[in-house]
Formats: C-alpha cells, structure tokens, sequence
C-alpha cells in the first residue's frame, strides 16, 4: 500500500509531466502549501533559475491576520508574486498547483496572481 507522501509524489510528477508538454516556453507558476505559511515562485525551467518569488514569510507581506495559513494571506502571496514577476518581465505563466487540488488557499493565490497581471 502506497503512503500518502507517495501518492503525493505521483500526483506532482504526472502534473509536471502534463505542465512540460503544455508550457511551451512559458515560465511555472509554482506553489508550496504549509501548514501555517504558503510559498509561491515562478521558474524559468529553460534555464533553471527562479524569476520571482513570495511567501507569507517575507517582509514585504502583508495580511490582515496574523498567520499565512489562511485564504487572505494566499491571496496577498499571490499578488505580490505578480507584482515580482511582472516587474521581471513574465506576464504568462503556466500554473503548476503542485499535487494539491484547485480549492482553498491554492484558488485564492491563482486568482490574486491574476489580478495581479498575470495570465494562465
């Protein structure tokens, strides 16, 4: 019987492999989900090297809670990974949700990176 970080594992690879073929070019929108923080980065898998990054943990964060484990500070995360990310020159991404479902926290961030002026 496969463990849950097994099933995770094969989740985010079939993904991937799904985002590779699709991406043509663009650079990844990648998010991390923690328990009481959220990470989010845009990769240029072309040549390996993070273009923007944010998280609940930065300095520049800001929430009206306290935490970075709610939909609020997803979405602030969101939009200050477009903010970065645009001012780097992406506007199109390819959104790589990892091995977590489109809901929640993970929804929240997409839709701030949109607003952002990001667009997938």
């Amino acid at each position: 019987m496969s463990t849950l970080q097994e099933l995770r594992e094969r989740r985010r690879k079939r993904l991937r492999f799904q985002l590779r073929r699709k991406a043509g070019g663009r650079p990844r929108l990648s998010v991390f989900r923690a328990g009481k923080n959220i990470y989010a980065q845009v990769i240029d898998d072309s040549v390996g090297r993070t273009v923007a990054a944010a998280s609940s943990l930065d300095k520049d964060f800001k929430s009206g809670g306290t935490t970075g484990g709610n939909r609020d500070a997803a979405a602030a995360v969101g939009k200050l990974v477009a903010e970065r990310a645009v001012a780097a020159g992406v506007k199109q991404v390819v959104f790589d949700r990892g091995a977590y479902l489109y809901h929640g926290r993970v929804k929240a961030l997409a839709e701030a990176a949109r607003e952002g002026g990001l667009s997938f």
